[in-house]
């Protein structure tokens, strides 16, 4: 009823429970490193380590208008300035700080498949 396995089949049968068992503990090897390395971490703060607000209050955003810089000519046409001739920042505080609004009649966006201004 039962035939009996070749040699062949018997070793491919071995092959492939090595290879699962290889794999096992592979798998096991790598959830143990990573315990391990869990372990060394630093623990979270605890309650009383956490940061607090100022005593001040709550820090609070702020909101104003930008404007860009101009970018400076070189003094000759030919030459071009390098980054560290520019300004630090971009932008400056905008004398005029009341905020800009769409003008009347307009889409108010991009593609909203109105007529525009007209």
């Amino acid at each position: 009823m039962f035939a009996a396995a070749t040699g062949g089949q018997v070793f491919g049968y071995v092959l492939i429970l090595i290879a699962g068992v290889a794999v096992v503990v592979a798998l096991v090897w790598a959830v143990r490193l990573g315990m391990k390395v869990r372990e060394r971490e630093p623990s979270p703060p605890r309650p009383h380590e956490q940061p607090r607000p100022p005593a001040s209050g709550p820090v609070h955003e702020t909101s104003e208008v930008r404007e860009p810089d101009a970018v400076p000519r070189a003094a000759d046409e030919s030459e071009r300035l390098t980054p560290h001739e520019l300004n630090a920042a971009g932008s400056r505080r905008a004398d005029d700080q009341r905020r800009r609004r769409w003008s009347p009649g307009s889409s108010g966006s991009f593609g909203s498949g109105g007529s525009g201004r007209t």
